[in-house]
């Protein structure tokens, strides 16, 4: 009965978490009635923020980082920042939905991946998964036209990036707790964004900073969630449910961001990409997304 319970919680948090991810998405474009901030701006404060309270968890417990390959936790940051930028950036040039569920093509690009570099793990039905995904990614873009919008790339670099960090955790896991993962990733993260984006940034009155402090923590609470609910379910289970951002971000669209309704086509794409998703999920195990 209690692991019942718990498995019950768990796959709660972690869709509790994809809900968290769609609504810092959703933040972005509220703030655009009210302010101008960029979405590397809105990543910086994602990343102080996210350091700050890995500080005070690792602080509680009077842990230190371990760091063991820094090559895999600078990779891992890099690639995580590129996916956090391009993400914010697409929900700035496209709808909501359509970044968030672009952002989600990360397992598919996983398999793409892992079919080129790791020879022994090549599985027709994931390259066959990969094509479905494909034309659902197809008829989200560019649906009833042969056209390409090439703020799309946004989205599509997302989900890329995101895909590329995925790999380097699955590997950094192996030498490196969780903590000290979070703690170079949000905290090199931040240094990498001012160093880069500090143009953009300016002191927030109480409105933008009220639009970068929910953006930031929507983001982190779904990190922990996730984590948290992790714990309780399969990787199977979780990746499915983590994908249910595709499914939110397409009913949610319209009520909450004010995005125009998908189509049939669009409705198509998503269920396509969706079970690809699911399927890859089943056949391949992903690794927990810090």
């Amino acid at each position: 009965m209690q692991q019942s319970a718990q498995r019950l919680g768990g796959s709660l948090a972690v869709f509790a978490s994809a809900f968290c991810f769609y609504l810092s998405t959703v933040v972005i474009r509220w703030s655009r009635a009210e302010v101008s901030i960029d979405p590397a701006y809105f990543a910086f404060v994602r990343f102080l923020l996210g350091f700050l309270v890995v500080c005070a968890i690792m602080g509680y417990r009077r842990q230190r980082p371990k760091p063991r390959s820094y090559h895999l936790l600078i990779g891992r940051t890099l690639a995580n920042c590129v996916a956090v930028y391009c993400f914010y950036m697409a929900v700035k040039y496209t709808s909501v939905a359509e970044a968030n569920i672009l952002n989600m093509t990360y397992p598919v690009f996983v398999a793409v991946i892992s079919w080129a570099a790791l020879r022994h793990q090549r599985d027709p039905v994931a390259l066959a998964m990969v094509g479905i995904a494909v034309a659902g990614i197809w008829f989200i873009l560019a649906p009833g036209e042969m056209t390409f919008r090439t703020d799309s790339l946004w989205g599509l670099a997302s989900g890329l990036s995101a895909s590329v960090a995925i790999v380097y955790l699955n590997v950094s896991r192996r030498y490196h707790d969780v903590n000290t993962v979070l703690f170079f990733m949000f905290g090199l993260g931040a240094v990498i964004m001012f160093a880069g984006f500090h143009a953009h940034f300016f002191w927030p009155d109480q409105r933008s900073l009220n639009y970068l402090t929910l953006c930031a923590a929507s983001g982190i609470a779904g990190q922990f969630l996730l984590t948290i609910g992790f714990r309780y379910v399969t990787a199977v289970e979780g990746s499915i449910m983590s994908s249910m951002r595709i499914l939110l971000a397409a009913l949610l669209g319209p009520v909450l961001a004010g995005d125009p309704a998908l189509g049939s086509s669009g409705w198509v794409g998503a269920l396509l990409l969706f079970g690809a998703n699911a399927v890859l999920a089943w056949r391949r195990p992903q690794p927990e997304p810090e």
